[in-house]
């Protein structure tokens, strides 16, 4: 009799919470409801979008460019992953090959804007930190060359305590350019202990040796 009372009373008491919260547990219940569609229609767009986006990757690697029409073909490609598909990792793979044969070709220029792209695409707490950071570095190379040294700078920065000896060198590079000296010296010198083979260990004490003269 008591187990009765008790579940009535339970009862009872749900009733009257619902009855007072009505309106803020409907709208809960239907925002939930509503996350999980979202949640899985964006699964199903990304791996559809995924999956076009491979197609159109793949013929793009296999098209010839020998001819005029290839090459507009493989534009066209091109143009199709940027414009449709630029979140997909097969675009980034796309931009990242392209920029490298860009700055083969001596297209600096060209070059430069699809590796800011990728930074772009690739930044952020959801991005891709090894193609971002291939990026930045890539886009550093080419700002020096065309001595556009603070912008080089800026977007090596998040890389100042970098384990990779490269980056200490390049910034080492860019700083001794701007007459930095001794901030220059601090980079080389964090390069050549990170360098493990000896001919880059050697180009980086020669560089230190030429600060002084």
């Amino acid at each position: 009799m008591n187990e009765i009372f008790e579940n009535n009373k339970f009862t009872t008491r749900a009733h009257n919470f619902y009855n007072l919260y009505r309106t803020p547990i409907i709208a809960i219940v239907v925002i939930l409801l509503i996350t999980v569609v979202l949640f899985l229609a964006i699964g199903q767009i990304s791996k559809s979008n995924n999956e076009k986006a491979a197609e159109i990757y793949n013929k793009w690697t296999l098209q010839e460019i020998e001819t005029e029409d290839g090459q507009k073909t493989s534009k066209d490609l091109f143009k199709e992953l940027l414009n449709s598909y630029k979140n997909t990792g097969y675009t980034k793979l796309a931009l990242l090959s392209q920029a490298s044969v860009d700055a083969e070709n001596d297209l600096n220029e060209e070059s430069l804007n699809k590796f800011l792209m990728l930074i772009d695409l690739t930044d952020g707490f959801r991005g891709n930190d090894l193609f971002n950071k291939i990026a930045r570095v890539n886009a550093a190379r080419l700002l020096y060359a065309e001595e556009k040294y603070d912008e080089a700078l800026n977007l090596l920065e998040k890389y100042s305590s970098s384990s990779s000896a490269m980056i200490h060198e390049l910034l080492g590079d860019i700083l001794t350019k701007q007459d930095k000296i001794d901030l220059a010296k601090d980079q080389y010198l964090l390069s050549k202990d990170k360098y493990t083979d000896e001919a880059s260990t050697s180009i980086v004490s020669i560089k230190i040796s030429n600060l002084s003269e």
